[in-house]
């Protein structure tokens, strides 16, 4: 039922839109628009503690996954299949991109307005990333919005709550009841997913209409082709050989995050619907609550792979700027060692703008280029959250099938929905009262 509202409202919101870009109803435009961003604001306040909280669990699990050593061996084996992914994602961003040519041949101006707004937005740099990495002060990180700060910060105090054992488990407690109500209200909200669907959809269409998204068609061609093939080819494949799940039986598990990733254009927001999927798809509890959480904030094929690719030679393209064998490099070196800056809600625009950073691009060239595309991207957002989404569970489970930690039992045991249907789940993924097969998340 909830796949079949989702759809029926992305139809409904796409011809509201349309009826209001042709007949001028601004009513309806403002009405599209304010239910698309109260459904937008929800889900962003329930960010920063879902991604602390989970952290913090994350890490204090481990123990009971074998200790200092093998999450040591589990968080580097991570970060390896991270980089093999992404490596694999950007230049599918590259081939792809170079066989549509996005940009050439096209004569857009973007009011100024649009062109002063991205101008203003602060551009990712490897000295910002550095500098910023460190909050002020704790409050100051969550009441700013700086999801790189809190990751830092709770990455710290889940280290420090593992070595403290027993000592930290009342703080340890603290954070699983957070994390619980948390997921509880953010289950409340995925139920109005189809009402914000209809008015995130209905306002980019009635924003934007035919002007734009007709002479932008090839680059949103391309992004959805690029994160497609990782989506539906990339990461089959890695499933099938690598896991040995089939692509059917993770899509069937999936489809429900996958969705509501492409409808809230939020990786922070599905991180429990996520993480569940990770468990329904037989990853031990202890692990999956430790990788799933790190790789929402670090891991973005679409974001931070696909689309710095395709976007890049858009602008290259716009303003027959010739790209090289560097340039290609560059784009590569910067989309596998640089995820970790997209930690955030514009992890998008701080990639591209590492990306054509690096590449030496003039500024006034990159503010042009990126607010032409910006027109558009709430569109290609869709696409590149799904995309993310999808590799955030995907790797998690080809680890634990390499280091025996993917139950197939519980990979071949039907389940429901993540926070839609079936029982109440507490922090660690089991059904609330039961604990047959151990504490997930205790062991501290």
């Amino acid at each position: 039922m909830f796949a079949l509202a989702v759809l029926t409202s992305l139809v409904l919101g796409a011809l509201l839109g349309w009826v209001a870009d042709s007949t001028g109803a601004g009513w309806l435009i403002t009405t599209l628009d304010t239910i698309g961003s109260t459904f937008t604001k929800l889900l962003t306040f329930t960010v920063l503690p879902l991604i602390f909280t989970a952290i913090v669990l994350g890490i204090t699990s481990l123990r009971s996954v074998g200790g200092g050593r093998t999450a040591a061996r589990l968080g580097g084996k991570t970060a390896m299949w991270f980089a093999i992914t992404s490596l694999v994602a950007v230049l599918i961003g590259i081939g792809v991109a170079n066989l549509l040519r996005p940009g050439q041949g096209l004569n857009i101006s973007p009011d100024q307005q649009r062109v002063d707004e991205v101008s203003d937005m602060a551009g990712g740099s490897w000295l910002d990333l550095v500098q910023g990495l460190v909050p002020e002060h704790l409050v100051g990180a969550f009441a700013n919005g700086e999801t790189l700060q809190v990751v830092f910060v709770s990455l710290l105090v889940g280290a420090a709550a593992y070595s403290l054992g027993e000592k930290a488990q009342p703080f340890v407690e603290f954070n699983r009841a957070v994390f619980e109500i948390i997921q509880r209200v953010l289950g409340w909200i995925i139920r109005l997913a189809p009402l914000g669907t209809l008015g995130l959809i209905g306002n980019a269409v009635a924003s934007y209409g035919n002007e734009f998204f007709v002479p932008l068609l090839k680059l949103t061609g391309a992004t959805y082709i690029g994160c497609a093939l990782v989506l539906f080819a990339v990461y089959p494949l890695l499933l099938w050989f690598v896991a040995r799940v089939s692509p059917a039986k993770f899509f069937g598990k999936a489809w429900t995050v996958l969705q509501f990733a492409f409808v809230s254009r939020s990786s922070g927001a599905s991180l429990p619907l996520s993480r569940q999927t990770a468990v329904n798809l037989g990853v031990d509890r202890s692990y999956a609550s430790f990788a799933v959480p790190l790789a929402t904030t670090t891991k973005m094929d679409g974001c931070a792979a696909v689309y710095p690719a395709v976007g890049s030679i858009f602008i290259a393209n716009l303003f027959g700027f010739h790209m090289g064998p560097v340039q290609y490099l560059t784009i590569v070196a910067v989309a596998v060692f640089g995820a970790i800056a997209t930690a955030g809600v514009t992890g998008w625009f701080t990639m591209l703008t590492l990306t054509v950073g690096a590449l030496d691009f003039p500024p006034a060239m990159i503010a042009t280029g990126i607010a032409i595309a910006y027109a558009v991207d709430p569109i290609m957002d869709m696409m590149r959250t799904m995309t993310n989404v999808a590799g955030q569970i995907t790797v998690p489970t080809v680890v634990a099938r390499t280091e025996g930690l993917l139950d197939d039992e519980v990979l071949h045991t039907p389940s429901a929905p993540p926070l839609l249907n079936g029982p109440e789940e507490t922090a660690s993924g089991e059904p609330a009262g039961s604990r047959e097969r151990g504490p997930a998340l205790s062991g501290v």
